[in-house]
């Protein structure tokens, strides 16, 4: 499935309400066949798999609306969730079958959301994803659903031959959902609405035993909003030979973490710069790199920075799962297909 944003940006800029789901035939060992999420402006807040089968919060606001909107909101919506797992083992089957696919393990994804931008235009997106693939997404301004393959095609004529549920998705992602997000920033509005942080920036080094070349890695922590500019130079020009980084990543307490790696010979440690631009900043940040100590922190330091990005891989591959249908996630969130494929 094309990426489209899995976290959605806050604070000075836009806000996103974004779900994404996942169906697996066949998932590893303790792993659950089914997973949905819930994002409000890049923060998981909603929580659903198949061997709790209950949609639980992840954040304390949402407990908030819940205890004062709709005390039934977790049973009511863990109910629906329940029912779309029963359809998206079907639709496994379904989609295996017409693919002329073997048995094995295979992926129904589905991600919807909106987005409410900080100039007042609005947002959204419909997809589903199998077995990586798009297979099929929404164009609101046609009401139609665009499908890549004849596999696919199969799905897009039954959907489209139902021309009232095409515009109840359209009035959901214009309207419905927009109107959600607005109702969650009045109770999530401490960290939602929060004004700008600033990065704590962190640049550390060691020396390859082997070449004696450098590994230095700028780590930024606790910054807030989600967007952010952050790259090696050299000579003050942006510098991308032998350079790694991760994923924009959210922390548990609403802000956000990244990472970016070089390396480097050491004879011209003394040119490159980790330069670092973020609303929160009057001016960016150029950080010099410092010759390594090896020490066992230091260490400890580099290793925890590069492993980083073995949690945004998951999460990354997570996300690429997890984009498959449902019948309804939550009852109020709008009116979506409840057929099969």
């Amino acid at each position: 499935v094309s990426p489209l944003g899995v976290f959605g940006s806050s604070g000075a800029s836009s806000h996103s309400l974004k779900f994404f789901f996942t169906a697996i035939s066949e998932p590893s060992q303790g792993q659950p066949h089914f997973v949905s999420v819930g994002y409000m402006d890049g923060q998981v807040f909603v929580h659903y798999n198949s061997h709790d089968r209950m949609v639980t919060p992840r954040v304390s606001w949402i407990e908030k609306y819940v205890g004062k909107e709709d005390p039934k909101y977790w049973d009511i919506n863990s109910r629906k969730v329940r029912g779309s797992e029963t359809m998206f083992r079907k639709n496994l089957e379904i989609l295996r079958r017409r693919y002329n696919q073997s048995e094995g393990s295979h992926i129904i994804q589905w991600m919807y959301g909106c987005e409410l931008r900080r100039d007042g235009s609005k947002g959204g997106f419909n997809q589903y994803g199998y077995d990586g693939s798009t297979f099929l997404t929404f164009d609101k301004a046609t009401l139609t659903w665009v499908a890549p393959d004849p596999q696919a095609q199969i799905t897009q004529r039954k959907w489209d031959a139902i021309p009232r549920l095409n515009q109840k998705r359209k009035t959901y992602l214009e309207e419905i959902c927009i109107n959600w997000i607005r109702k969650y920033l009045s109770y999530g509005n401490e960290t939602l609405l929060r004004t700008g942080e600033a990065p704590e920036v962190t640049v550390r080094g060691k020396t390859e035993v082997e070449d004696g070349m450098e590994t230095h890695v700028c780590h930024l922590d606790g910054f807030y909003p989600r967007e952010i500019d952050a790259s090696w130079t050299r000579d003050g020009e942006v510098w991308e030979e032998e350079t790694f980084h991760g994923s924009v990543a959210p922390n548990a307490d609403g802000t956000y973490h990244y990472w970016l790696s070089i390396w480097i010979d050491p004879k011209e440690r003394g040119r490159y710069r980790c330069h670092v631009e973020h609303d929160s900043l009057q001016e960016p940040l150029a950080l010099a790199l410092e010759e390594p100590t090896n020490s066992k922190s230091n260490l400890m330091f580099i290793i925890i920075g590069c492993v980083m990005a073995v949690p945004v891989l998951v999460i990354s591959v997570v996300l690429v799962v997890m984009k498959p249908r449902i019948m309804e996630f939550f009852s109020k969130y709008g009116v979506f297909l409840r057929g099969g494929v």
